[in-house]
């Protein structure tokens, strides 16, 4: 028994109880509240629940991570915008303000961006004769139009072969309010390569091998009074 309180056993004793109390200390105490460890493979406990922690934010390829306390920037004055679009006093920036007036929304270059990208979806339906598609892009009337065009090709057994290059240019050429309907013309700069074959499958127009300039001026509209965002084709013309 006498050898518990063997001076060296004493030592060892307070040594430890040292080294815990320097422990406890610097780790702290657990209170119950703390998180759990991190596991990278567990589930969470309920799969509806969204963390705040920005920890948890998955960044997709190029796109910056949002600083919760950067100053939000101030939105763009645009009667400025459109200046930049239409010399100011001129009949087209006076139209273009007149859509802003009844459609806040309204964006020269956003507007300009849809017009080339329905200008490509609508080129290439036309070719494959995609009906789908082009009703959802074009007002009846045109829709009627197209359509009419691609059954002719059909009953004669003719197949259009297009490629499309991309867009040189895009620029709004005319604007007006008529009534809650607004409508921007847009002139299109276009780089296509396009030949139209017989049921023999010879080429009857067109060039397989060529890439052509076209320019096409087109028209869209869209009741501003409607909560469709959507603008459809209402009118289309080739330039010279």
């Amino acid at each position: 028994m006498n050898e518990i309180f063997d001076p060296l056993n004493l030592l060892l004793m307070g040594l430890a109880v040292f080294i815990l109390f320097r422990l406890r200390s610097v780790l702290g105490k657990r209170t119950g509240n703390e998180r759990p460890p991190f596991d990278p493979y567990s589930k969470p406990e309920n799969p509806n629940e969204q963390s705040n922690d920005q920890d948890n934010v998955i960044q997709m390829p190029g796109q910056t991570a949002p600083q919760p306390d950067a100053p939000q920037e101030a939105a763009p004055d645009n009667d400025v915008v459109i200046d930049k679009v239409a010399p100011e006093g001129s009949a087209l920036n006076s139209a273009l303000k007149q859509i802003l007036s009844v459609d806040q929304s309204f964006e020269p270059e956003p507007f300009l961006q849809g017009a080339r990208a329905a200008y490509e979806m609508i080129v290439m339906a036309f070719a494959e004769g995609d009906k789908k598609a082009l009703k959802n892009l074009l007002s009846k009337d045109v829709y009627e139009g197209f359509v009419s065009a691609i059954e002719d090709r059909e009953r004669r057994g003719e197949t259009i072969e297009s490629t499309f290059v991309g867009i040189d240019k895009a620029e709004i050429v005319e604007a007006a309010l008529k009534g809650t309907t607004a409508q921007v013309t847009v002139k299109i700069h276009s780089q296509l390569i396009s030949a139209t074959r017989d049921k023999n499958g010879d080429v009857v127009d067109g060039d397989p091998a060529k890439v052509s300039e076209v320019v096409d001026i087109w028209t869209f509209a869209r009741d501003t009074s409607s909560r469709d965002p959507n603008w459809k084709l209402v009118a289309t013309e080739s330039a010279e």
